[in-house]
């Protein structure tokens, strides 16, 4: 990080640090550096808080305490040391992010207690965040942590519940894949977890948008309704007790049998996870907030020049469904060499062999069906310039990690896809770190699959190129036709993505509309599932701007490379597209209605629009938004792509300022220049 001004001093009664005793309550107001946003810190028997927009409260005085197995409680009864304040204003180097540099600029409060421990509050434009920090020394359990959200109103809220209802731990065992449900605070279900980012609508047409960062080696937060009105509160896995290993799918996950009466285990000094509420005023900025990696640690592993970010050509969405080749297709040599040359002569950067090319069921990633021969690929794919990624199931993968990582980096694999982690206790979160540390020490990738939102590790280990954490396109194989995929698709640009990076993974040639039955004059879904031959939601481009939208350092090719070979337009795109940014910006929008995104690469700009159901004319201002004016190549919805979503157009022309784009129902475009 790069200092362009840092300031620490300490004073009172100023705009930074405003302080003030009612009733035996001390009140400190830290403001944001437009001296817009703001929070007033309420220490007295208990620690709230409340943050302010244009004067405008979003969040009501909300409690936050840490009890400990000592039965101390920080936040109850606490005993001020000293307050202690900063301003800094720098720029982060963020390689594989939306932009190449961050400005990160915000004002801190830190306050130390009696207790060797302390609460950081730091102020951007955009929102508020705080953290627990502590230099106790020894080992010692967090009982419990509470993180209140006390919400001004019955506003609408639009959030993701853990995919299945039942009791505690069944909830708690999921992948954090889920569509969005939006209702009032009131109307949510009080026996339902929800996972994070969640948004809340506030007065004045601002929104309050709910996430952790820095989340390393202690569990993720959920929130959870109760009868306390307009509030959420936060809710943590206890650690694991007893585990039953080799359970559910193919014998991959393990279930957890019984957990401990405690959230986590510490040993000496530490700082917890970042809490940040990002306030916005409307749509569009909450697309563009940083606040979330600005949160994260700095980069823990040194030189990043052996990264490659790339795009891939993947099996497992086209269950290895490959058309007029003389070799039977599946999880074979000839299979995946036919992958690899599809992907060289694409200037396609990787393959992903995923699951089945290891010994089933054994956990030992050592073991290799017979019907792949690994080193035989690996120099094949090679001399191609393609790299190699293997996937593995994370309980296998734990079991041997240095082993596996050593053996496949000195084999020449670049990376590891590691899936079914499926939780976020303390355990869980920790062994995503030691994975990224582990491969980052044998110069591999990792995307983490099965796994909970990016909450700052892609910072910290900038390896981690992707994350899944999202209800993708692999959901389009068994969804049922109520599944509404496409509003999803123009609603986690707001909410998923401001935590980080997607493994959406998109990019269907088979492209499923809602189409008139003009026997009936009913619109009907022309999507359905399939396993074998699944298809998207929505139109082409739809699907080819999700390649601007959505981001993604390690970016999937989901079809069959014979389904690219018959769309060459279309696949001639998706492969030359960039997947990191010099600078990215969202322009317009609207929560689960639409978006556009501006993102440029060196001197080329790629601007991409994502629709929902209903159809729209969309104006933009080429100029006004790229600095440039001259030849564009667009992509848009055809005329008949409300009725075959594969009709779209590819068309130049020169672009001075205003250009309309009509996108159709479920719909997109993309405008290169």
């Amino acid at each position: 990080m790069k200092n362009i001004f840092s300031l620490s001093v300490f004073f009172w009664m100023i705009i930074l640090n405003a302080t003030a005793m009612q009733g035996g309550i001390k009140k400190i107001t830290v403001k944001s550096p437009d001296g817009k946003t703001q929070t007033e810190v309420s220490i007295g028997k208990n620690i709230s808080y409340t943050i302010t927009q244009d004067g405008v409260q979003v969040l009501a005085p909300s409690q936050l305490a840490m009890t400990l197995s000592d039965g101390i409680t920080w936040g109850l009864d606490s005993e001020i040391l000293k307050s202690t304040t900063k301003s800094v204003n720098a720029i982060i180097d963020a390689p594989f992010y939306k932009t190449k540099k961050v400005k990160d600029h915000y004002n801190q409060l830190s306050i130390l207690f009696k207790g060797n421990w302390s609460l950081e509050f730091r102020v951007y434009d955009d929102g508020v965040a705080y953290r627990f920090t502590t230099t106790k020394k020894g080992k010692y359990n967090v009982v419990s942590e509470l993180a209140e959200y006390k919400f001004t109103n019955d506003a609408n809220a639009t959030v993701p519940y853990v995919y299945s209802a039942g009791d505690t731990e069944h909830q708690l065992s999921q992948s954090f894949e889920n569509t969005y449900t939006r209702l009032k605070i009131s109307e949510l279900d009080k026996e339902r977890l929800m996972f994070l980012p969640l948004s809340v609508e506030a007065p004045k047409g601002k929104r309050i948008t709910i996430t952790e960062s820095d989340l390393r080696n202690y569990p993720g937060m959920y929130f959870k309704t109760n009868e306390v009105k307009n509030t959420m509160t936060a809710f943590f896995a206890p650690l694991r007790n007893d585990i039953e290993e080799h359970s559910g799918y193919n014998n991959l996950q393990v279930i957890v049998k019984s957990r401990h009466d405690y959230i986590a285990t510490v040993e000496n000094e530490r700082s917890f996870p970042w809490r940040a509420a990002i306030v916005t005023r409307n749509d569009v900025d909450l697309a563009n907030t940083t606040m979330t990696y600005k949160l994260a640690a700095e980069n823990e592993i040194g030189n990043t020049d052996w990264i490659k970010p790339g795009k891939v050509a993947w099996d497992w969405w086209n269950n290895w469904n490959l058309d007029g080749v003389d070799f039977k297709a599946g999880i074979n040599n000839q299979t995946y060499k036919y992958y690899i040359d599809f992907a060289s002569k694409n200037g396609i950067e990787y393959v992903i062999l995923d699951e089945g090319w290891s010994v089933n069921k054994v956990y030992d990633l050592m073991q290799v069906v017979p019907e792949i021969d690994l080193e035989e690929l690996i120099a094949y794919a090679k001399e191609r310039n393609v790299g190699i990624i293997l996937w593995a199931g994370y309980y296998a993968f734990d079991k041997d990690m240095e082993k596996v990582c050593k053996h496949y980096s000195e084999m020449g694999v670049k990376g590891f896809k590691v899936d079914f982690m499926n939780g976020d206790d303390q355990e869980l979160v920790y062994f995503n770190e030691r994975a990224a540390k582990m491969c980052a020490k044998y110069k591999l990738l990792t995307d983490l699959h099965g796994t909970y939102k990016p909450a700052g590790l892609q910072r910290t280990y900038p390896n981690i190129l992707n994350f899944e954490g999202v209800h993708g396109l692999e959901q389009m194989k068994w969804q049922p036709q109520t599944c509404d995929q496409v509003t999803y698709d123009v609603t986690l640009p707001y909410i998923r993505m401001i935590s980080g990076p997607v493994d959406y993974t998109q990019g269907a040639m088979n492209n499923a509309v809602k189409a008139l039955n003009t026997i009936t004059n009913v619109v009907e879904t022309q999507y359905y599932p399939n396993f074998s031959k699944p298809m998207s939601q929505g139109t082409r481009c739809h699907q080819l701007a999700e390649y601007v939208i959505f981001l993604s350092p390690l970016n999937m090719l989901c079809d069959a490379p014979t389904n690219y070979e018959k769309n060459p337009v279309s696949t001639e795109f998706i492969a030359s597209i960039p997947t990191t940014w010099d600078e990215s910006k969202t322009i317009d929008g609207k929560m689960g209605e639409y978006i556009v995104t501006a993102r440029r690469k060196g001197d080329t700009w790629y601007i991409g629009g994502l629709n929902n159901w209903d159809a729209r004319e969309i104006t933009i201002d080429i100029k006004a938004i790229t600095g440039k004016t001259g030849t564009a190549t667009i992509f848009k919805d055809g005329l008949n792509s409300d009725m075959n979503g594969v009709d779209f157009t590819k068309k130049t022309e020169e672009v001075n300022g205003e250009l309309t784009i009509r996108m159709a129902p479920g719909g997109g475009f993309v405008v290169k220049l």
